[in-house]
């Protein structure tokens, strides 16, 4: 069969390149065009477009480049049209994949969304229109479907494939991999400031003050696969600041705590059973605009499908240098590590078994 995957940033890279594993092992003929990045591009088919050529930051970022996307979305359409494909396979980036979902089921193609646009935290009004547009739904986390249900909607739960990408990785060795980036003997307090230019500039500036008064830690940037190197260079200034790029999991398994950016390494670094703190800026416009649509309580993965706080957010006017500083000697404490980290053993169960992407493939097979 045809299949066309459109993704965005470097989670749905991730959870794409996994998908088409799983696609290419039970379907010999599948042919697979679709957008994504270097993780997709790596397991075959044909890279329509990179997801870094599309990275726009919050609402008013998007506001002011809408020819651009409107021009992706002409796009997509009409590469669609000449592939005529069996199947067209949206993973988040709700934005974007909205807007085509809802011209492709008009278009009588079939329809199938993996990893929920997230409704179930702004204008829950979507639904309506992904009941309309979506064939099929699948999930990764718990709370969703439940969400799903209240609308009349089935929604099927498949576990979450960070579970897969974590336990499938190879392992770093410490010393070589210390070696290797000049890191030192000192324990590791990881970096993780985001994806896009616009979150890194807002967001690292203040994390890498933390360098200057905690001294007996090694900081260490875990760079991005969206970014060069160059990028990163003004802000390696500092004897203790080291930057490994797109190494983040080995990282991880090595860190004895964590500054996050809110998104899915959020997720990631709990995985890993990392101490962290959650942080999120944004442009003040896009901040207003986005407190007025998104109703929840918590920002960061960990703590929504917790239903409590596990790690402590820092959003807007509260991540600044006091406060990080704070909170920061708090996740270094003992007694508040091993709270932490039972919490992060109840989040693996919440989170179901192994193997997400191939059972979201064996029931899109299923239902052909």
């Amino acid at each position: 069969m045809k299949y066309y995957i459109i993704s965005g940033e470097a989670s749905g890279d991730l959870h794409g390149s996994n998908l088409m594993k799983a696609l290419l092992l039970e379907d010999k003929q599948a042919e697979i065009r679709f957008w994504g990045g270097d993780l997709m591009a790596a397991v075959g088919g044909t890279l329509v477009k990179h997801y870094k050529e599309r990275a726009f930051m919050g609402f008013a970022e998007v506001i002011t480049n809408l020819s651009t996307v409107l021009g992706f979305i002409k796009f997509c359409k009409d590469d669609i049209l000449k592939f005529n494909p069996d199947k067209i396979i949206f993973i988040d980036n709700s934005g974007f994949n909205l807007r085509i979902a809802k011209w492709a089921k008009a278009a009588s193609f079939h329809t199938i969304y993996y990893i929920s646009p997230q409704v179930w935290a702004s204008r829950p009004g979507r639904v309506k229109e992904i009941k309309r547009d979506i064939d099929e739904m699948y999930v990764i986390l718990p709370f969703v479907e439940d969400f799903y249900e209240k609308y009349d909607y089935k929604v099927t739960f498949v576990g979450h494939p960070l579970l897969d990408a974590i336990a499938n990785r190879k392992q770093a060795r410490e010393a070589v991999f210390r070696k290797e980036h000049e890191l030192g003997e000192k324990p590791i307090i990881a970096l993780l400031p985001g994806s896009r230019k616009q979150e890194i500039k807002k967001l690292l500036a203040v994390m890498l003050k933390m360098a200057d008064k905690f001294t007996e830690y090694q900081f260490v940037i875990a760079g991005a696969p969206s970014q060069d190197f160059q990028f990163y260079q003004q802000f390696i200034n500092k004897e203790n600041v080291k930057f490994v790029s797109n190494k983040t999991y080995d990282l991880l398994s090595l860190s004895y705590a964590a500054i996050v950016t809110s998104g899915t390494a959020t997720l990631e670094t709990a995985l890993f059973k990392v101490p962290e703190i959650v942080c999120y800026k944004t442009s003040w416009l896009s901040y207003q605009i986005g407190k007025r649509l998104i109703d929840l309580k918590y920002i960061s993965l960990v703590n929504l499908i917790m239903n409590k706080e596990v790690v402590k957010e820092l959003i807007q006017n509260d991540f600044n240098e006091i406060t990080l500083e704070k909170e920061l000697h708090k996740i270094l404490n003992d007694d508040v590590r091993t709270k932490m980290f039972l919490n992060y053993f109840d989040l693996e169960k919440k989170l179901g078994g192994k193997g997400a992407s191939q059972k979201v493939v064996k029931l899109i097979l299923k239902r052909d």
